[in-house]
């Protein structure tokens, strides 16, 4: 089976961290974020992996130049034009001839969902599209998915009013798709896959959903991008510092994540903060209440930062 993964994204809420990198290419623990997620699916099975591309491709195919990552043959899939999500699942899969059951994914989030089982479940119901959801404490950042007691999708609710959510079941950015829903999706124009093509499959009653408790996150805020890169720590409640990254004596750094080249000055304090490759802090400053630092940026000696974004994004 191959699996499209989106990919294309401007990762505007990650800014400034990407005003020059694809979010899947920012490190975690070390290793490029979509490394995790090919090495996941490699890890069930998956034979390629088709890039669904549209922000600085570039930053992938110079990545990857013999095509390969984890493991797996990749195939890249470059939109001419923002196609929003289904019309980029459209383009990438007709890009690479896929006519087969096949996987897509969010390439944003890192999970241990047991993507064989939901393949399983998807071929005994018969279903044309069957999604992974994952229950949240808040559920109205995402896409709300009731079901019935067969998994059935009965609506499929995107980002409803705080309180308004008839259940805590998200869309988990997962999916199992016949190459019929395709046929959904107008090639050349903007599709949603969430507010098009799933509500109008849930009331044919041809999408199913499964439920699973594994390990689920979504990497797009600061916040979860943090949060992703301590959670993967062998050593719960450390810090991510690359290998080419300084920190002076005297230096103070707690649960954060500093880049490459970055520099972390004599007696300053780190905390809870993202430090950007390249990135400079002065001697005795400080950088806290989750400021993210982008490529290249400078705290000066001294300087206290907090919740700050630095360049200054809009």
């Amino acid at each position: 089976m191959r699996a499209v993964v989106l990919v294309g994204g401007h990762g505007t809420r990650l800014r400034p961290l990407t005003l020059d990198t694809p979010k899947q290419m920012l490190p975690i623990v070390g290793r490029p974020m979509i490394e995790h997620v090919v090495g996941h699916l490699a890890s069930h099975g998956i034979t390629e992996v088709v890039l669904s591309l549209g922000f600085l491709p570039n930053a992938f195919t110079d990545a990857y130049p013999d095509g390969r990552c984890a493991g797996l043959p990749l195939h890249y899939a470059v939109e001419p034009e923002p196609l929003d999500t289904a019309g980029a699942i459209g383009f990438a899969a007709t890009h690479a001839g896929i006519h087969d059951t096949f996987l897509v994914l969010n390439g944003d989030v890192l999970t241990g969902l047991d993507v064989t089982a939901l393949v399983a479940t998807h071929r005994r119901t018969g279903a044309e599209g069957t999604i992974a959801l994952t229950p949240v404490e808040d559920p109205s950042r995402y896409g709300v998915v009731p079901t019935d007691d067969d998994g059935r999708v009965l609506g499929f609710i995107e980002k409803p009013a705080p309180g308004d959510a008839p259940t805590n079941r998200i869309n988990a950015g997962t999916y199992v798709l016949e190459p019929s829903v395709l046929g959904r999706i107008d090639p050349g124009r903007r599709v949603s896959v969430e507010r098009d093509v799933f509500p109008a499959m849930a009331a044919e009653g041809t999408l199913y959903a499964v439920v699973s408790d594994a390990y689920w996150i979504d990497t797009g805020t600061p916040e979860t991008y943090l949060q992703a890169n301590l959670d993967l720590l062998d050593d719960p409640g450390g810090s991510v510092v690359a290998e080419d990254a300084s920190v002076a004596p005297g230096a103070s750094v707690v649960g954060y994540v500093v880049m490459a080249g970055a520099s972390i000055g004599e007696n300053a304090l780190v905390e809870d903060s993202i430090v950007g490759s390249g990135a400079r802090v002065g001697a005795s400053s400080q950088v806290v209440g989750l400021s993210v630092l982008g490529a290249g940026a400078v705290v000066a000696d001294g300087e206290r930062v907090d919740g700050v974004r630095r360049p200054e994004v809009t």
